[in-house]
């Protein structure tokens, strides 16, 4: 196995320890923020009162101005008495009327908040639907998906090729909703007018296709299962379609493509990645998620996004990130990133998917890792410790995973390499494969189709381990520092500590003496054990994303 970047990790790691042993903990941010991020990301009383159910989502894309006109109808379920209302749609685009039962309700604005006065009594345990109206251009994405927004382009061709991306930026960038992560509607029908020479592809499946008299077509997409906010996605384009079934752990799955007509060749080659993909999610994760709403592959005009049951895709018909290997091992350009990370997503962020984006790393640690586990199930284990210890080379501590809550922001971009590892380094913690891929088949069973919480997560895999693992958590996932193991070797004896980690970090670790492996219990203290007889060298599991200091001086 190659273990290129773990040299480098140590000595970045010591380094980083002497010249900063002041400072446990870099600040998370300097930005101020402002009331707009409370209201965009914390469950306001506004919010709290009322419990979505469904939403229709219907609209008109008019490429030719790159505008949207249309409507969304929610339906709540109200859980306490209330009045008001938070709706949220994002500047330029301009909410015009509410409706319930024929009548229209007041909307005080306040900035990308709108508050919307019930005229009628709420009454608990009742259901109710305000129609929504809106439109105008909306926010153009500039570095899609990492800016959300609109991305208006056009096929080589010159017809248009639209797309929807709004994680973290929220879907109210292109449509009213209740712009919170926390609650998702049971269902969703998701209509799109078009032009008649383009087709829309959304979410769940295809309900019916109705042909307009103005030269436009209507697509009506109903997505059975929840979903949340950012998952729901419009795809335009002079679309090309072909399907297969997957015989996966629940029956048959229905696999559609939607692609460009310029490229169906190449995709129906190249797309046979996703059966490979499904078999081996499968295998450690549990059945696919929606096998109600079916899967499908859609070309976008970006790199790509996991949009619920509509995964987008424009990474080239290459192997690797855009044709690179990110992990430096070589085994990235054994699969198309997108199609795998992407896919994985449906487990972890469209099932399981986390409450508040300070959590993100629910979604992206997990399929950071989901990437080392799909080359481990096709090209065996070894491959599959090359591929993750290779990703380590990306990872930064500049700040913790874990973002801050309530303001709607994120932790770091470590979430993927380092979070991945973290994971990867949890596994061999446990040392016994069949219950580790128990524990990631058992949280998608008991959190499908759940909003969670970060801690719901931690507290979940410490009780199926049996370990307290509140000191690992807290080190890897809201500290920046990379525990160092230190020890020193005299005659027969090894004495060794934890340092630079977290109050009560008490992580076992594998070493080899001699080529002999041990599992070792170091703590904050020093503690001393006694090695094999004629012990020459000691080195550190390369599994195991920590940092080494011998204090020997050999």
């Amino acid at each position: 196995m190659k273990h290129r970047p773990i040299i480098p990790l140590t000595i970045l790691a010591i380094l980083f320890f002497f010249s900063s042993v002041s400072a446990q903990y870099l600040p998370p941010t300097q930005r101020t923020f402002t009331r707009q991020d409370t209201l965009r990301g914390s469950i306001t009383p506004e919010r709290a009162w009322w419990d979505l159910t469904y939403y229709h989502l219907d609209i008109t894309v008019n490429p030719a101005d790159s505008t949207i006109y249309g409507f969304n109808t929610v339906t709540y379920r109200v859980l306490e008495p209330a009045s008001v209302m938070q709706i949220d749609l994002q500047e330029p685009l301009r909410l015009t009327e509410a409706l319930q039962n024929g009548r229209s309700l007041k909307i005080v604005k306040e900035g990308n908040a709108h508050w919307i006065h019930l005229a009628e009594k709420q009454e608990p345990g009742k259901v109710y639907s305000v129609k929504l109206s809106y439109g105008g251009k909306p926010k153009v994405s500039t570095r899609p998906p990492w800016m959300g927004g609109i991305t208006w382009k056009k096929d080589s061709k010159g017809l248009p090729f639209v797309a929807s991306s709004c994680q973290g930026d929220g879907a109210s960038l292109w449509w009213p909703c209740k712009d919170h992560m926390y609650d998702e509607p049971d269902s969703m029908l998701i209509s799109v007018t078009t032009p008649s020479n383009l087709m829309n592809v959304s979410n769940g499946r295809l309900r019916s296709v109705v042909k307009n008299r103005n030269k436009t077509t209507t697509w009506n997409w109903f997505v059975s299962s929840p979903i949340n906010n950012y998952g729901v996605n419009i795809n335009i384009a002079d679309y090309a379609h072909f399907s297969e079934k997957f015989k996966g752990e629940k029956g048959l799955l229905d696999c559609d493509y939607y692609v460009l007509k310029e490229n169906l060749a190449k995709a129906k080659v190249h797309f046979k990645q996703v059966p490979m993909m499904l078999e081996a999610f499968e295998h450690w994760f549990g059945p696919y998620p929606f096998y109600e709403d079916g899967y499908k592959l859609v070309e976008a005009p970006y790199l790509g996004m996991e949009h619920q049951s509509s995964v987008t895709y424009g990474n080239g018909y290459q192997n690797g990130y855009l044709g690179n290997d990110q992990s430096g091992s070589g085994w990235g350009l054994k699969f198309d990133f997108i199609i795998i990370h992407e896919s994985g997503h449906e487990w972890f962020a469209n099932s399981i998917t986390y409450e508040d984006i300070a959590d993100m790393w629910i979604h992206e640690s997990f399929i950071n890792y989901s990437e080392n586990l799909y080359v481990e199930y096709h090209y065996g284990k070894d491959a599959g410790t090359e591929y993750a210890l290779g990703t380590r080379r990306g990872i930064r501590n500049d700040r913790p995973i874990v973002g801050l809550y309530d303001v709607n922001y994120s932790g770091s971009g470590d979430m993927y390499p380092k979070g991945g590892n973290m994971l990867h380094t949890l596994r061999n913690i446990i040392g016994d494969d069949e219950k580790w891929r128990g524990i990631l088949r058992g949280l998608n069973r008991d959190f499908y189709h759940q909003v969670v919480k970060g801690s719901q997560i931690e507290n979940y895999i410490s009780e199926k381990t049996g370990m307290d693992l509140k000191p690992f958590f807290d080190q890897y996932l809201r500290d920046i520092r990379i525990p160092v193991f230190e020890y020193h070797v005299k005659d027969d004896e090894l004495t060794f500590r934890w340092n630079n980690c977290v109050q009560g970090f008490d992580m076992p670790l594998k070493i080899y003496a001699s080529g002999k492996d041990m599992i070792i219990k170091p703590s904050a203290r020093f503690t001393t054990v006694k090695l094999p007889a004629g012990t020459r060298a000691i080195t550190v599991d390369p599994n195991f994303y920590v940092a080494v200091l011998n204090m020997t001086g050999k």
